[in-house]
């Protein structure tokens, strides 16, 4: 697996592997190459407006999408996208 050859640790693995599959069932299965930052933006408030994530953990499903389009789709996200921040502690 390409994260393992890079040295991801398995925990990064895991957690990133889940973020991107709920991305994608999110988005009604859709293949995330037809998706890009607005649907990246609608997931991550989802997530802090109906899940009421933690920052910590809107940020690590930042990251594992980033890492998703930048690494394996080869298509870059806007680097300043306009998201609602969690407030929760």
């Amino acid at each position: 697996m390409f994260m393992l050859t890079k040295q991801y640790s398995l925990r990064t693995v895991d957690t990133y592997l889940k973020w991107i599959s709920s991305y994608i069932n999110f988005h009604g299965k859709r293949h995330p190459a037809s998706m890009c930052n607005n649907e990246v933006v609608e997931y991550l408030d989802y997530l802090v407006l109906k899940c009421n994530v933690s920052p910590k953990t809107q940020a690590t499903a930042l990251n594992a999408l980033f890492f998703l389009y930048k690494q394996i789709i080869k298509q870059d996200l806007c680097p300043n996208l306009t998201l609602v921040r969690s407030k929760r502690q």
